[in-house]
């Protein structure tokens, strides 16, 4: 588990949670991204967005199963670099 913050200017919009999902998806952990209301399937980008993570919003990224802390640590990495967006 760990937490990530949004950083992007216009929050987790359809590109971020599309980096999101398939980056999720190359792991066999399942992957959960939880709100202050809600926890979402990481695997799915329309799950992502009903997030609806606004830019200073804080999350949790969960993972359990043989591959999780690489799947926690490479999604924090995607928060980290602000999905390659400026």
């Amino acid at each position: 588990m760990r937490q990530v913050l949004v950083t992007n200017q216009l929050g987790l919009h359809a590109r971020p949670a599309s980096q999101i999902a398939r980056e999720a998806q190359a792991f066999a952990a399942s992957i959960t991204i939880a709100g202050p209301d809600q926890s979402v399937d990481a695997k799915s980008i329309l799950d992502i967005l009903t997030l609806s993570a606004a830019m200073g919003s804080t999350l949790e990224i969960r993972a359990s199963g043989a591959d999780a802390v690489q799947a926690v640590d490479r999604l924090t990495e995607l928060f980290a670099a602000k999905f390659g967006e400026r």
